[in-house]
């Protein structure tokens, strides 16, 4: 009649092992800012609150948006206030409240017996409890808190897509208000130059074709104008949704004027693969999934027969006043399931678990080769455009400027070498844009790119699930 008074004990520390987590998101979300932080070195110290935005946050918001925004600028900007990103964070919190469910305590059951036999009626109050559920509670949690782990890293890999979206956003945008400064310069020396062979036609200097030639680049520069106009305005608006902005806010958008310098020198990366190999948040989402998917393995192998076992403690009164108590103990019996169904069902999801995490791995080096290539093209590219190409243009417009004042050439020889430059200096801008567009794919090559299947599929999740009862 004690043993039941030994047995709860027992279940008290079964219990203790499995511990209790807290259902606050602040828990699982600063691992996520300290680990974006270090690998990407945003400023993620001030994250947004949807519902009521602090007004620190806001008035840094503001002086983001009171000067022109720099790459850094925009990036912090759009930790602070795309609703994206909000949404990111809510996710980690619906994880982190699995885990506290996870480490509470199972319900126990109330079941109430009323048995009449003749003039005797006797009551019987049962409670039962999921001893199986208990006793795997402390693997349970460690499943649980693997998941929570995987799904920072992903969180993170998905902020870092962000932040990378923002940065070739930001070059668009600006390289595009760049070059329509420079195309409404070019309209403008081609209207003045228009202009000035209209009037010489009228004078009789000037015959119809070479006005038909001056009028014909107004015409186009007018023509660009519109384009770099069209380009300027969509590049805007794409910046403007990864900046996550609207209303007033979207209006106060500034730019920089023009796209910063190049890097004095090229960076050396000889050690790319190895760098990628051990940042790349992806390739260490994959190893977290196939290690929790390894546990999942064993725990299956475990539950195959400890999962359905019940543990009930009743007590009983009769009409004429005797008291009784007893425990019982309830076990599945194996005789048609054994779980081997299940155990290979785990195996093979380990199995694609691990080729999985091979090729992500293979696919990091490949990439991080590439940006890095690409990276290097783009520099030799920009850093011969700009100098070279453009100062040889300018050393030739000097020149033809000097044989025009000293009269051996007329105006419109040296506008006709003026719209020779404008292509010289075009190529440039487009160059150093492709050069920050590089930079920023390969900042992202080197820490890794959002994948669904980062190491795992939906069925290991499902088998983890089955496995820890919950």
């Amino acid at each position: 009649m004690k043993r039941p008074h030994r047995i709860a004990p027992a279940l008290l520390a079964a219990a203790a092992l499995a511990g209790c987590a807290t259902s606050s998101p602040d828990a699982a979300i600063a691992p996520v800012q300290r680990q974006l932080r270090s690998v990407a070195g945003a400023d993620v110290a001030r994250w947004p609150d949807a519902q009521a935005p602090a007004a620190e946050t806001r008035a840094r918001i503001d002086a983001l948006l009171g000067a022109p925004l720099t790459q850094d600028g925009a990036v912090e900007l759009a930790l602070l206030h795309h609703r994206g990103v909000q949404a990111d964070l809510a996710d980690l919190g619906l994880t982190q409240a699995e885990l506290a469910q996870v480490t509470r305590l199972p319900n126990p059951g109330l079941s109430y017996k009323r048995t009449t036999s003749g003039d005797e009626i006797e009551r019987e109050v049962g409670l039962h409890i999921g001893l199986g559920r208990l006793l795997l509670m402390p693997l349970a949690r460690t499943m649980a808190e693997q998941q929570l782990a995987r799904q920072q890293v992903q969180t993170t890999i998905t902020l870092v897509g962000r932040i990378a979206d923002v940065r070739r956003a930001w070059v668009e945008a600006v390289a595009a208000e760049e070059s329509l400064a420079y195309l409404r310069q070019v309209h403008e020396a081609a209207e003045a130059g228009a202009e000035l062979a209209r009037r010489m036609a009228q004078a009789g200097n000037f015959n119809r074709l070479t006005l038909a030639r001056e009028q014909s680049f107004e015409a186009d520069a007018l023509l660009n104008l519109a384009r770099g106009e069209r380009a300027r305005d969509a590049a805007r608006e794409r910046l403007v949704r990864a900046l996550g902005l609207w209303g007033e806010d979207a209006d106060r958008l500034a730019l920089p004027d023009r796209l910063p310098d190049l890097p004095a020198q090229p960076l050396e990366q000889p050690d790319i693969e190895t760098r990628a190999l051990a940042q790349r948040l992806d390739v260490q989402a994959a190893r977290t999934a196939t290690e929790q998917t390894a546990r999942s393995l064993g725990l299956v192998r475990v539950t195959r027969f400890v999962d359905a076992i019940d543990l009930g403690l009743t007590r009983a009164k009769t009409s004429d006043g005797h008291r009784s108590r007893a425990w019982e103990v309830g076990l599945e019996l194996p005789l048609f399931d054994w779980g081997d169904a299940r155990v290979a069902r785990a195996e093979a999801i380990y199995t694609a678990s691990v080729h999985r995490t091979a090729e992500i791995a293979i696919d990091a080096r490949s990439e991080a080769r590439s940006a890095w290539r690409h990276w290097r093209h783009t520099w030799d590219i920009a850093r011969h455009a700009q100098t070279v190409l453009v100062p040889l243009r300018q050393r030739i417009s000097e020149e033809n400027l000097l044989r025009y004042n000293g009269m051996l050439i007329g105006v419109f020889e040296l506008l006709a070498d003026a719209r020779d430059q404008v292509g010289a200096v075009r190529t440039a801008i487009d160059a150093r844009r492709e050069f920050w567009l590089a930079d920023a794919d390969l900042q992202q090559a080197l820490l890794g790119r959002p994948r669904l299947d980062a190491g795992s599929s939906p069925a290991a999740a499902s088998t983890a699930a089955d496995a820890g009862g919950h």
